[in-house]
């Protein structure tokens, strides 16, 4: 397959892989990707992003790479998260069309075409949507709580944010800075920008080889995340209306327990006010509100940190084939 070659509608492909831990998956991976992409037809790359893997994965890209020049690696220092690495392949993506993959061959390939059929009618964003998702319970209900909260929040209705497998228009995906667990709500972003997104369902295939690096722990940082990509898309040119929302509400609370407090006192129930129920309950509130407040001004100090130094929140120590 020549690398220069294009499709009849002029687009290219970059497949983006995020790799970590994956050395038993490489290669077949990487032979189901060739076969997919020699029948299409079309121009297309291979960016596979090593996030600091600790077993011989490197090792494998590096093999690949040297009698594929197609395959590119990038190869992080420490070990930086999924979203890290999906930034760093999608912003290397010279590909007219960006498709991210999991490494752990739980996407098909052979979904690849659907994708592109999609971007072809028109769409600016392709979700995968595993209706038929192999995995355990454990991974599947949280899973599916946190696609209703996002739905929910964002007003973009998806079935299935967490899975890795989209497409997108490059000339979109590219100016989108992402951190956190933010990959996943790409889709809704590009929606709020005017974007087409749509979705389709893709096979998913059980895990064979490695272990998950998805924990009950992920799915409290992607909702933390949530909050903060609600409050940039709504709230970052008038922080005002956000943080002097829930000051008034704080403030509403603290009144009506006050008054509460009084007309305990007035009635003769001394014993509920001596308890220290209410001091902690004022407390806790507070607490709450300027955990809330810190967290969403730290969000936006990191981004001034990065984006105002020209900085991104990662660290490559090579590249293989750019």
């Amino acid at each position: 397959m020549n690398n220069n070659e294009s499709t009849s509608d002029g687009a290219q492909l970059s497949i983006v892989l995020p790799i970590y831990n994956e050395e038993k998956n490489i290669e077949i991976l990487y032979q189901e990707l060739k076969e997919v992409l020699g029948k299409l037809g079309t121009g297309a790359e291979i960016i596979c992003v090593n996030d600091g893997s600790k077993d011989s994965s490197l090792q494998i890209l590096k093999k690949i790479a040297g009698v594929d020049p197609a395959l590119k690696v990038i190869n992080f220092r420490y070990n930086f998260g999924q979203t890290a690495a999906m930034s760093a392949g999608i912003k290397a993506a010279s590909g007219d069309i960006i498709i991210p993959m999991d490494a752990d061959m739980q996407n098909d390939p052979k979904d690849i075409p659907q994708f592109l059929n999609k971007i072809n009618e028109g769409f600016d964003v392709v979700s995968g949507w595993r209706k038929n998702r192999r995995d355990p319970l454990s991974k599947k209900i949280p899973s599916r709580l946190a696609n209703w909260l996002i739905g929910l929040i964002t007003g973009v209705k998806i079935h299935d944010y967490g899975c890795s497998m989209k497409a997108y228009k490059r000339e979109l995906i590219q100016g989108i800075n992402l951190y956190g667990e933010m990959h996943r709500f790409i889709p809704a972003y590009i929606n709020w920008q005017g974007g087409r997104v749509t979705e389709i369902e893709v096979n998913h295939r059980a895990r064979i080889h490695g272990k998950t690096n998805y924990g009950i722990s992920r799915t409290f940082r992607v909702l933390l995340d949530l909050i903060v990509i609600k409050f940039l898309s709504r709230y970052m040119n008038r922080p005002m209306h956000f943080f002097g929302g829930l000051g008034f509400i704080s403030l509403f609370l603290g009144i009506i327990a006050g008054l509460a407090s009084i007309l305990l006192r007035v009635f003769g129930i001394r014993h509920i006010v001596d308890t220290p129920l209410p001091v902690l309950s004022a407390l806790l509130i507070i607490v709450g509100v300027q955990l809330a407040a810190l967290g969403v001004v730290a969000e936006i100090l990191m981004r001034t940190y990065y984006e105002s130094q020209g900085k991104d929140p990662y660290q490559i120590k090579e590249k293989i084939n750019f």
